[in-house]
């Protein structure tokens, strides 16, 4: 049972494509989406995959870890560490002690007619998003139960409290606890970098809360559909049935996933590798898995790859846990 809860934002960078396998209708190559809503999503085994890649091929990330010294510390310890937080990868000899739940959907972007773009998202989006947050013991008190609403100083309005979304206009209301939800999200679902700042300022403006039913139908319609093709190498010209459709969530999606950690499967201290407590950390009553939690807040990339074609430069996604 995990003892440790984070969220993990997800900021698409480059169109993302994590695929739920072929269809039978328009579009060959879907991506993933929950079941009940139709909201796009990532699979919670498609995310800890990933992760774990990271870790396991870039051993300059040892050197990152905890304030480790890569020189003092023997490289099987740290493969030891990765197998103990995630899990061996053949066998069942024990479960690793970091999880992930699956990446939901918070907030989407549409085309404007003025600003460009803007962030949607709805009041059943935002009540299950602080039902989450409470499992990390975070207080988030900026719900919003009605619809329509924009906060101060938005760039999308075009004229009369009207934004023009797509080709659909909305009669909005302006009200000041979007701005505190907007603030909130600008603060702690993007990464405090200087190069951040512009989307930092840009969320505070440009976030619209729709009706639950509004924004389903933009997240059912609205994601990118590409025609890819393969081209016959001695004619040149697309190969005989060679086209097909793929589905991808744009850039500046943001998702979120949760971060779980509990203490390591293994009855022995000397077993517990890296994480085992120190007689210090114990009189302090130190959990194993807040050591789990740090090896993964400390090792994580700004920037990792989801879903397939990396290829051709898709699926780069910005991380940021809560608090960094």
């Amino acid at each position: 049972m995990f003892k440790s809860a984070k969220p993990l934002f997800l900021i698409v960078e480059t169109s993302l494509h994590v695929g739920s396998g072929s269809d039978l209708g328009i579009i060959d190559l879907p991506i993933q989406r929950e079941k009940h809503t139709n909201y796009p999503k990532i699979e919670a085994s498609g995310i800890k995959g990933a992760v774990r890649e990271v870790f396991s091929t870039q051993p300059n990330l040892a050197q990152l870890q905890l304030g480790w010294d890569i020189t003092s510390i023997e490289d099987a310890k740290y493969k030891e560490a990765i197998k103990l937080a995630f899990g061996p990868e053949t066998g069942d000899l024990y479960a690793g002690a970091l999880g992930f739940t699956d990446a939901r959907l918070l907030l989407f972007p549409v085309k404007s007619v003025s600003g460009v773009f803007g962030w949607i998202t709805c009041p059943a989006v935002l009540e299950r998003f602080k039902q989450d947050l409470q499992i990390c013991d975070i207080d988030f008190q900026h719900s919003i139960t009605s619809s329509n609403y924009i906060p101060n100083y938005s760039n999308l309005i075009v004229a009369d409290n009207k934004i023009v979304l797509e080709e659909y206009t909305f009669d909005v209301t302006i009200d000041p606890t979007v701005n505190e939800l907007a603030n909130w999200l600008a603060k702690q679902g993007l990464p405090a970098d200087d190069e951040y700042s512009y989307w930092r300022e840009k969320m505070q403006t440009d976030l619209v809360v729709l009706s639950n039913d509004d924004f389903r139908d933009f997240v059912t319609l609205s994601t990118e559909v590409i025609a890819r093709i393969k081209i016959n190498q001695e004619t040149g010209t697309v190969q005989k049935g060679a086209l097909w459709y793929e589905e991808y969530l744009p850039s500046d999606s943001i998702l979120y996933s949760l971060a779980l950690t509990s203490p390591i499967f293994q009855e022995n201290d000397a077993d517990k590798g890296l994480f085992m407590l120190t007689d210090q950390e114990k009189k302090e009553k130190r959990d194993e898995s807040e050591k789990v939690m740090e090896f993964l807040e400390d090792g994580l990339p700004a920037v990792i790859q989801l879903g397939g074609n990396a290829t051709i430069g898709k699926g780069i996604v910005r991380t940021k846990i809560y608090g960094d």
